[in-house]
């Protein structure tokens, strides 16, 4: 099943003819259960893109269907998209942006508390700390833990509400390539064994044998990458 589609979205900024178009008629589709990559250099489109996909910027034209369902058309949200964010889409950003005063556990409880966990949110947050090895940081706080670890306690949260959809935006950046091959190769993982769609945006090639498949843009536009074309620029 796929998890998103896209069909014709474009997005643009600013009017006439100093209008600069940051996506232009881009088609995607991942499938449940898959990890894909979105390439590019710097200014092609690919945050505007993650944010389109995730309701965070909606864009100017084009279809947008998540597990089947049309929730954005021409421009206009058709569901809640706050309801959504809580319920479906999870993400993961360069920086972990955990809550400074809150641990670990408590970092990964309150985000299911959002998504509308009520029985066992302890269980929860353990349950995906302990899935996400880092459960023996569960009481510290994120000062004291490594950027690897902060990614792992971020991957938890934004995995708290059992999201179909889970988007990236260069979440390696900030970290060593090994301690980065660590965290891409969780997000299969994830995508494999929790069955949500991962999109992660990046610019480290060298980790693409982890993907199962790339996309590539340029100028706002999106087309398929060859992970041996990416990997040698």
């Amino acid at each position: 099943m796929e998890a998103v589609r896209a069909v014709g979205i474009s997005k643009r900024f600013g009017d006439g003819d100093g209008a600069v178009f940051a996506l232009r008629d881009v088609n995607l589709a991942v499938e449940s259960g898959s990890v894909v990559a979105l390439l590019g250099p710097s200014g092609s489109g690919k945050s505007t893109l993650v944010k389109a996909l995730g309701l965070v910027q909606l864009p100017d034209e084009g279809d947008i269907h998540l597990q089947g369902r049309l929730v954005v058309s021409g421009g206009e949200a058709l569901v809640d998209v706050g309801r959504l964010w809580r319920t479906q889409l999870g993400f993961v950003f360069q920086k972990a942006n955990l809550v400074s005063f809150l641990t670990a556990r408590e970092n990964v409880e309150a985000a299911c508390e959002m998504g509308g966990e009520r029985d066992d949110v302890r269980g929860r947050a353990d349950e995906l700390l302990r899935y996400l090895e880092v459960d023996h940081r569960a009481n510290a706080y994120p000062e004291a833990l490594s950027g690897g670890e902060q990614q792992r306690v971020a991957i938890a949260r934004a995995l708290a509400n059992r999201p179909s959809l889970v988007l990236a935006d260069e979440p390696t950046a900030a970290l060593d390539s090994r301690r980065g091959r660590a965290v891409m190769e969780l997000f299969r993982r994830v995508a494999h064994e929790q069955g949500a769609a991962v999109l992660v945006v990046t610019h480290d090639h060298r980790a693409l044998d982890v993907f199962d498949g790339c996309f590539e843009m340029e100028d706002g536009t999106l087309r398929p990458a060859t992970r041996t074309s990416s990997a040698s620029r």
